[in-house]
């Protein structure tokens, strides 16, 4: 085999493994060194591989993430790969732990979510506390007093979570799904996003017991 099959070879073998084990850090690396959004960033796929550029393809465009300095040859890639995905990960704020799973609400927590759902159904406009509607004719008839308190609150409630579960849902987004790689919009993210806005801090538990779990999974793997 001629040097020019042999490097063709390489080129072929870092493209394919990199597609098909790696695309977070391809992500990265156009977030890092081409500075693209997280949007823009996804479904990346290198594309080519020279001695001194990576071409990934992105959103409909190609772009070129510059090796500094050059390879000294193909074998030095991989090297390479691992420390630009690190300088990224520094670079990005982001953990080297990747959260790709979903634990959905159960016990306490389930409760917790169930509760918040019914609140906010009950307490989505005010007519649902006075004669007429499902809620009094069925539930609240007996209890008027509670009803015409519940009309009177029923703004501060129901907006009071809306805002509250919102900031809650923005946290959960930067510093928890943005930092551990979970990819935007995708979804694994709008699961998360989506519980949080309603059982808030319970997701946030649950993720955090993902991710502790992953480090103790790391730490062994390393001894």
């Amino acid at each position: 085999m001629t040097d020019l099959s042999k490097d063709n070879a390489a080129r072929k073998r870092i493209l394919d493994h990199m597609n098909a084990d790696h695309q977070d850090s391809l992500s990265r690396y156009l977030e890092h060194y081409c500075r693209l959004s997280s949007w823009a960033a996804r479904n990346a796929k290198a594309t080519e591989i020279t001695l001194s550029q990576l071409d990934i393809d992105a959103s409909g465009k190609t772009h070129q993430v510059p090796l500094n300095p050059p390879l000294g040859s193909f074998r030095d890639a991989r090297e390479r790969m691992v420390k630009m995905d690190q300088d990224s990960l520094k670079g990005l704020s982001r953990s080297d732990i990747k959260v790709t799973e979903y634990q959905q609400p159960k016990g306490f927590d389930l409760v917790v979510f169930s509760a918040v759902v019914l609140t906010l159904l009950a307490y989505c406009k005010r007519s649902n506390f006075l004669p007429g509607s499902w809620l009094y004719d069925n539930l609240l008839s007996n209890i008027p007093g509670f009803a015409r308190f519940s009309f009177v609150i029923q703004p501060l409630v129901f907006y009071g979570i809306i805002v509250i579960h919102s900031i809650e849902t923005a946290f959960m987004v930067s510093s928890r799904l943005n930092k551990h790689s979970v990819p935007i919009y995708g979804g694994l993210w709008w699961k998360w996003t989506l519980t949080t806005f309603i059982d808030g801090i319970c997701s946030f538990r649950r993720f955090a017991a993902i991710v502790e779990r992953k480090k103790r999974e790391k730490e062994k793997q390393r001894h």
